[in-house]
């Protein structure tokens, strides 16, 4: 007989579990209409929760396609991090660091959570102060969590070099999303992929050189 979860736990695993049912509806919604066209009472049935628990977990839906947004991203981290462990350790310099991360990006598959957000949250062009909102919302979020990552990796670095690496990296990422969009209409395929291959060794060759390494010795 499995022993007797203490009701805490029971409660915890409770909310864990209709937090995640929200959003796995929101995202389900996402996919079929491409859109963000549901309210709050649909999120419920398709949940099947209450209402009242869609709010107890989130403020409005806005939130709720953040966190659809987040999970989206966060495939992103994973993979950062799994491209950044495959590799030994370097010694934590910003230079090396700054090679793990650059190495990370250029193979990370970025092309298909950008499209994905392009056709669920609209075109960049739309100039939408929420879709803007949203957009930083999750880029922002896989900084925070690729250098809590690249500080774990490297506990002797300075936490703030490699906080500045990444968002610099990251900041980076959100303005070339812009322009691929305007070169590629955000398709999901691989005259896209070559393109954005193209924009990220562009943004490494302009941030590398803050870093001490000439772009030429590329």
């Amino acid at each position: 007989m499995s022993p007797d979860i203490p009701a805490p736990d029971r409660r915890a695993a409770l909310k864990q579990r209709h937090r995640r049912a929200i959003v796995d509806a929101a995202a389900s919604f996402m996919a079929e209409q491409e859109g963000v066209g549901f309210t709050v009472d649909d999120l419920a049935t398709r949940a099947d929760v209450a209402r009242r628990t869609v709010f107890n977990h989130f403020a409005s839906v806005d939130d709720i396609v953040a966190a659809v947004c987040a999970d989206v991203l966060g495939g992103v981290v994973d993979s950062f991090v799994a491209q950044v462990s495959a590799a030994p350790a370097a010694q934590g310099s910003a230079s090396s660091m700054f090679d793990e991360v650059a190495h990370a990006l250029r193979t990370t598959d970025l092309v298909t959570p950008m499209a994905y957000l392009t056709r669920t949250l609209g075109n960049p062009d739309e100039q939408s102060p929420w879709r803007a909102a949203l957009l930083l919302r999750s880029f922002h979020d896989v900084s925070e969590r690729f250098s809590a990552a690249m500080a774990a990796r490297h506990p002797d670095a300075d936490l703030l070099d490699v906080q500045l690496l990444v968002n610099s990296l990251m900041s980076g990422l959100m303005m070339l999303y812009g322009h691929w969009f305007a070169l590629t209409g955000a398709a999901d395929d691989e005259p896209a992929r070559h393109v954005w291959a193209g924009l990220v060794d562009r943004l490494v060759e302009t941030v590398r050189g803050g870093y001490g390494t000439p772009a030429h010795d590329l």
